[in-house]
């Protein structure tokens, strides 16, 4: 069919054409999508191949009362809250259901979230050693099988002085638990004597 005469593709000449067997539906379609194309560029020039779309509102956004409701609520309330504990808040308490993202992207408009990326790095103070012996001494325990095969898998509790990183306790025990570390401390004790402070790691 000429060009010229592709004026319009009704669903009587689309039944026709499927008839024939020459098309499927899918390029029956794609036909019409053409057609439109065509259409639009002889209306309206290589303005009528924009997006017919483009500038109107989203059928999908919020109303902006419910938006500035929830953000109001957030900012009197949930100031210091992350977007995923705001959001289950504003439901629970309020009655505004929210996507977690929606809110997420609401929150960081607004400057009432910072996303992990944008915040300034923390900056961790040094510790530094201890000046003098037996101010700290830092407790640890390990388990391995320190023996290779010739014994079972054991712990080595360490206590190591911070001042000097020598070496003063080192006792292997079958387990760590709170009573072993009692006597490895009470070893320490009489052959140290009291230490400023211990620091141990374990919960």
């Amino acid at each position: 069919m000429p060009s010229q005469q592709l004026t319009f593709l009704d669903e009587e000449f689309s039944v026709a054409i499927h008839d024939t067997g020459m098309f499927t539906v899918k390029e029956i379609n794609r036909l019409k999508i053409l057609q439109d194309v065509i259409d639009r560029n002889r209306q309206s020039g290589p303005l009528g191949m924009n997006n017919q779309s483009r500038g109107r509102t989203g059928n999908r956004l919020l109303p902006a009362s419910l938006t500035d409701q929830a953000l109001n609520i957030i900012r009197e309330r949930y100031a210091d809250f992350g977007p995923t504990l705001a959001r289950e808040k504003l439901a629970e308490n309020h009655g505004i259901v929210l996507g977690k993202e929606t809110l997420r992207r609401l929150m960081i408009k607004t400057g009432l979230w910072v996303p992990r990326k944008h915040r300034a790095p923390k900056i961790q103070q040094p510790r530094y050693r201890r000046a003098c012996c037996g101010e700290l001494i830092q407790i640890d325990g390990c388990d391995h099988h320190w023996f290779e095969n010739r014994a079972p898998a054991c712990t080595a509790l360490v206590y190591v002085d911070d001042a000097t990183s020598r070496l003063m306790q080192l006792r292997f025990v079958k387990s760590e638990s709170t009573f072993t570390y009692f006597k490895a401390t009470r070893g320490y004790l009489e052959k140290h004597g009291n230490p400023l402070a211990l620091y141990s790691d374990n919960q």
